[in-house]
């Protein structure tokens, strides 16, 4: 299993997702403004993985405040908390990563700077933790969505590198194949920094497990000569009712798999749903800088010069077009995730 971020030797270590799949490099971060950068430069991508990520830069920054009072250390940490923050507005697991923490520094008030510090670093290597369970969880439940030899269609990357590890749509997928289902997997290299093709591709590979790299527009073409039976993607945030937002192009998918009879699955854990958005019409959609669609990869510039672009990084799907959820707690019809998974 890939495991993506760790808490080593007092820094938190990345593997940087921008260098794959030509080179596996580690970022050794020292300071919480480095993990900052990384989160913003998709050096760290996934919603959990941020969560998680951003957890540890607060442990990290923590570490260099000098006061010795409670409140004075504990407006550190929320200056630190506030700037990482800032760094990607859609995925839910960053905020609610950074108030796990800021819970855990107000439950502890009585207590030293020094335990306080180790406090942080504790919840923050927690998070980790409790993140691969949770996948591991989703894995179960949505195995047995899937049947042997089935064609698993999946979009961008929501798989261990995604993750704390072992992944979401991907730790589905993984599941259903260590019990000896013998799927394979269709990727769709998600235009425009190519997760699907620069990471799934590269993921499943590693663990052997059959994939098949289509450009974006090939899904429905596929869909139309029965070659896809399922489609399994991940979340960046899920709303009460059951829409969810996630990576650009997965509503397009989700209309096509809806027109060609394809039952479509989010995998997401309990961190990504977000019980203060009724609906997912308020999630905020980042945008990025439009150099991601005029060049490949920061390399070649495939458009003319002044060109308008448009680069939303996320679009939200509406929840009747979604089959089911699979959480660590179950799969939930839509409507039912609320019920399901908040109020018990």
């Amino acid at each position: 299993m890939i495991s993506p971020i760790e808490w080593k030797d007092g820094c938190v270590r990345l593997l940087d997702q921008q260098a794959l799949p030509h080179s596996v490099t580690f970022l050794d971060c020292d300071d919480y403004r480095v993990v900052a950068q990384a989160i913003k430069d998709l050096r760290v991508r996934g919603a959990p993985a941020i969560g998680i990520t951003a957890a540890m830069g607060v442990a990290l920054g923590a570490q260099t405040i000098k006061e010795k009072t409670f409140d004075a250390f504990s407006n550190g940490v929320l200056e630190i908390c506030d700037h990482l923050a800032a760094t990607r507005p859609t995925a839910v697991n960053l905020f609610w990563a950074l108030n796990q923490m800021k819970a855990v520094l107000n439950a502890h008030r009585d207590s030293s700077v020094v335990d306080l510090k180790a406090y942080l670093v504790a919840e923050a290597c927690r998070i980790l933790e409790e993140d691969v369970a949770m996948n591991r969880a989703i894995g179960r439940h949505g195995a047995t969505l899937l049947a042997k030899g089935q064609t698993v269609m999946t979009h961008c990357n929501a798989g261990s590198l995604a993750t704390g590890g072992y992944g979401t749509a991907l730790g589905v997928v993984r599941a259903a194949w260590d019990e000896g289902k013998k799927i394979s997997v269709i990727a769709g290299e998600t235009r425009p920094v190519l997760q699907g093709a620069r990471l799934t591709v590269w993921e499943l590979q590693q663990d052997k497990i059959p994939v098949t790299l289509i450009t974006d527009n090939m899904a429905g073409a596929l869909m139309r000569k029965g070659c896809i039976q399922v489609c399994v993607v991940g979340a960046d945030r899920v709303a009460t009712n059951g829409d969810v937002v996630n990576k650009i192009g997965t509503y397009s998918l989700a209309v096509l798999a809806r027109a060609h009879g394809v039952p479509f699955y989010v995998a997401a854990p309990r961190s990504t749903i977000d019980p203060a958005m009724p609906d997912g019409d308020g999630i905020p959609i980042e945008e990025r800088d439009i150099g991601e669609v005029a060049n490949v990869l920061g390399m070649t510039r495939i458009t003319p010069e002044h060109t308008e672009i448009y680069n939303p990084a996320f679009d939200m799907t509406p929840a009747e077009l979604i089959t089911g959820i699979i959480t660590e707690r179950g799969i939930f019809r839509p409507n039912d995730l609320a019920r399901g998974m908040l109020e018990c």
